[in-house]
């Protein structure tokens, strides 16, 4: 991306914009008194599963949270079980910034054997969201600021 980590890290990290990128997800908002990225923060997001449905919210915890080098966060579903991790990398690339979005699915029985059963589309999807996240993102952070 054309723009240095400070700026990329200012949008990728405010999770109560992420609606303005992601395909599946389209709100979020911190919890517990958490205002922005800290290692431990809680927020939840409001997820368009597919981006049709269904529609629920989900608890998320930052794992990691290195400013303008790496966002994480686990997702989790009934409780604290983090059922996957998604996270986003910065590297300084000259003036710019590379940036890499993951996701893994945290390795149990069930996770296994989904996988097996919705593997391939559910990584067709993660793939196809994780294009659309930073094309957006990257258009965002590239626009001529308009102040």
């Amino acid at each position: 991306m054309d723009a240095p980590p400070a700026k990329v890290w200012e949008l990728v990290s405010d999770i109560t914009k992420i609606g303005n990128f992601s395909p599946e997800t389209f709100e979020a908002e911190w919890l517990g008194g958490a205002t922005g990225p800290a290692k431990g923060a809680k927020f939840r997001g409001h997820v368009k599963r597919n981006g049709r449905g269904p529609v629920y919210w989900t608890t998320c915890t930052m794992l990691e949270c290195e400013p303008e080098q790496k966002f994480a966060f686990g997702v989790s579903v009934r409780g604290d079980n983090i059922v996957n991790t998604w996270s986003y990398e910065l590297e300084p690339s000259g003036e710019g910034t590379n940036v890499t979005e993951s996701f893994r699915l945290t390795d149990t029985r069930s996770s296994r054997r989904y996988w097996k059963v919705a593997g391939r589309a559910r990584a067709r999807t993660n793939e196809h969201g994780m294009r659309t996240t930073l094309a957006k993102i990257k258009a965002a952070v590239e626009a001529p600021d308009t102040a």
